[in-house]
């Protein structure tokens, strides 16, 4: 049942996976697991060749290694944040905590340590596209959300300032989408890594800076809702506009 549950999902549309690891035969196994379920992958083996196929190819999702010549996979991490928003898990022997702490901290949206089981990765990349796209997300109130000038359409997974469409990676959305629901209130912490990191049991609070850093300079750029730090509490967004600073 779960095998069926689990192939149901990965199937509702077929995927280009840009895989990026030096490592031939890892990059063929991992080819030949999400080619099972019909999935088009894209190919690199080192950082600098996975920045270039990113760019000319527009994958969906992005599987990355991180011990990687010419450029590491934190490397390519940052690069990928700055040009695009597909989802990004890190699929990497390196299992010290501290690893995967800083590939969540630079914008990862998941990690894998090898080895892995094809049940988990599959499950992996069926969890973080839901996340990506909206599936299964509070459906019983997926209306828009206004604040100001930003504009959340929960149907369509989308946000808006002064009607110009923001470039959010699947987290960033998530916490937007937390704050503006509460719009001038304090939203805790805890409520945020939740709402940012879902299938995480004990997400890390050190996440939350870097990534709602990033948000709040693509909303103020577009002349949204400023977001504030309320140290040692939590954050809120703003309707009246960027007054405040990052805090904590």
């Amino acid at each position: 049942m779960a095998n069926r549950i689990l192939t149901s999902m990965t199937r509702q549309r077929p995927l280009r996976i840009l895989v990026v690891d030096d490592d031939p035969a890892m990059v063929g196994a991992i080819t030949a697991l999400v080619g099972t379920e019909g999935h088009q992958v894209i190919t690199a083996y080192d950082g600098r060749s996975a920045v270039r196929r990113f760019e000319d190819e527009s994958p969906d999702l992005v599987l990355l290694d991180l011990a990687m010549p010419a450029a590491d996979g934190f490397a390519v991490v940052n690069e990928l944040r700055a040009a695009g928003s597909p989802p990004i898990i890190v699929v990497s022997g390196e299992s010290a905590s501290a690893s995967k702490v800083r590939a969540l901290q630079m914008g990862a949206d998941d990690y894998v340590t090898k080895p892995f089981g094809k049940d988990e990765l599959l499950a992996r990349i069926a969890a973080v596209m839901r996340r990506a796209t909206g599936e299964g997300s509070d459906r019983q109130n997926r209306g828009a959300i206004e604040v100001g000038p930003l504009v959340i359409d929960r149907a369509r997974h989308e946000a808006r300032v002064h009607g110009s469409a923001l470039d959010l990676t699947p987290i960033e959305y998530r916490l937007l989408e937390a704050l503006a629901a509460r719009p001038d209130e304090v939203v805790p912490h805890d409520r945020l890594l939740r709402a940012g990191w879902p299938d995480e049991h004990e997400p890390d609070r050190l996440w939350l800076k870097p990534h709602l850093a990033r948000l709040r300079a693509k909303v103020s750029a577009l002349g949204g809702p400023d977001i504030v730090a309320v140290r040692s509490v939590g954050y809120r967004l703003q309707p009246e506009g960027p007054t405040g600073r990052e805090a904590s």
